[in-house]
């Protein structure tokens, strides 16, 4: 089976530059109603290992249209404020990485027959900004400062303030704002992205409205999330936080956005939904996991800060079911306190391992990969095999 990578390869950037401004303009294109059938792979070469390849080429231009964009978006923001363009620039430090929801966008449409990747790139290019406005505002609701171990926008906007001597308490609204204007600027890019991309009306119309459902989506599984400290630890429906908060907008929405402007009919959608959604189920619980028992420098993700929040994750559920009366104690001692400590968080861990809460969890994540798997199977070789592949990235498989 293909093992694909989430992660960039080599800088991710093409050195073309063909379609870094394809998306703007608001040309009306020409995309096919219906979906071509997909390209057959070359003599020796597997179908999926050839759509890799193709994702791979437009998602370097899905990268320099990103870039262009933030730097067209800074420029106008000058002109407005220069509070504005420094928030930009924070916001556009936060875009890169696995780049996953792009790629299921590209994947999606040159799996599915589509023969025009410019035109889909502002939509792919959508996906990855929407991302971003979500991360800003996650770090907003954890009371983060950081991301991928350099300051996030709350982080740039409070060491801005205190270059200009504004610390303490009379910099926490203002931080505030940062974070939550920030995400706001992020969704209305992804939006107007959308909207920019040369491809017939109808069609952006049925990506914006599933890009709205998204956002909305999204809210839900956020409340959810936030408010899931106030419940017992075995009382929250994790995979349906998971669900609501991650699956949809993370793989749901970007699958469906390259179908649609490949053509595809709503048997076609409905399967990819149901990838979508075992997949970003798998792809949270695997998150959860190294939340906890993750590597900070490789991840660049905290192994205390779900723990003192007290995130309703499967992985504490679990942990709660499975717990003994003296495990029990250990949990409520150190959970959802704001002064855990290191070795607080690593006698979680040890009840965690040792109650097979971790085991049972890992179990839970590989159904929703085989479930994952099983969807794909009804795709075209080609996508089906790509899917498949990210599944196992997921599962920790090949």
């Amino acid at each position: 089976m293909l093992s694909i990578s989430l992660e960039p390869r080599g800088d991710g950037v093409r050195r073309s530059r063909s379609t870094a401004t394809a998306g703007h303009g608001g040309r009306t294109g020409t995309l096919p109603e219906r979906a071509a059938r997909p390209a057959p792979a070359a003599p020796g070469r597997p179908a999926a290992v050839v759509l890799a390849d193709r994702v791979e080429d437009a998602l370097g231009d899905v990268r320099l249209l990103l870039v262009d964009d933030v730097a067209a978006r800074r420029r106008h923001a000058r002109d407005l404020a220069p509070e504005h363009a420094a928030l930009w620039r924070a916001v556009g430090d936060q875009i890169g990485g696995r780049m996953m929801r792009p790629r299921l966008t590209l994947a999606a449409y040159l799996g599915l027959g589509g023969t025009d990747p410019a035109a889909v790139a502002p939509v792919a290019a959508a996906q990855e900004m929407l991302h971003t406005a979500m991360l800003v505002h996650d770090d907003v609701l954890d009371h983060d400062d950081t991301r991928r171990g350099r300051p996030n926008v709350t982080g740039a906007a409070r060491r801005r303030l205190a270059a200009r001597g504004v610390t303490g308490p009379a910099a926490e609204a203002p931080v505030l704002a940062a974070g939550l204007l920030g995400g706001d600027v992020a969704i209305a890019a992804a939006f107007d992205l959308v909207a920019s991309a040369p491809v017939p009306a109808e069609l952006r119309l049925r990506v914006v409205r599933s890009l709205a459902r998204a956002v909305d989506t999204t809210v839900a599984g956020e409340l959810l999330d936030v408010t899931g400290h106030l419940h017992g630890p075995t009382a929250v429906d994790a995979l349906r936080v998971a669900e609501l908060k991650t699956a949809v907008y993370s793989c749901c929405t970007p699958l469906a956005a390259g179908a649609v402007l490949a053509g595809a009919d709503d048997a076609v959608l409905g399967v990819l939904d149901r990838f979508g959604t075992a997949f970003g189920i798998a792809f949270q619980l695997l998150d959860d996991e190294l939340g906890v028992f993750g590597d900070p420098a490789v991840t660049g993700k905290s192994t205390v800060s779900d723990l003192r929040e007290g995130k309703r994750t499967e992985l504490l559920r679990l942990a709660y079911l499975r717990a003994d009366a003296g495990d029990r104690a250990v949990l409520d001692a150190a959970v959802g306190r704001p002064d855990l400590t290191e070795d607080d968080a690593a006698a979680v861990r040890a009840v965690v391992a040792g109650s097979g809460a971790l085991d049972e969890a890992r179990l839970v994540r590989a159904d929703a990969v085989s479930t994952a798997r099983a969807a794909a199977a009804g795709l075209p070789d080609g996508l089906a095999g790509y899917l498949a592949g990210l599944a196992a990235a997921v599962a920790g498989t090949s």
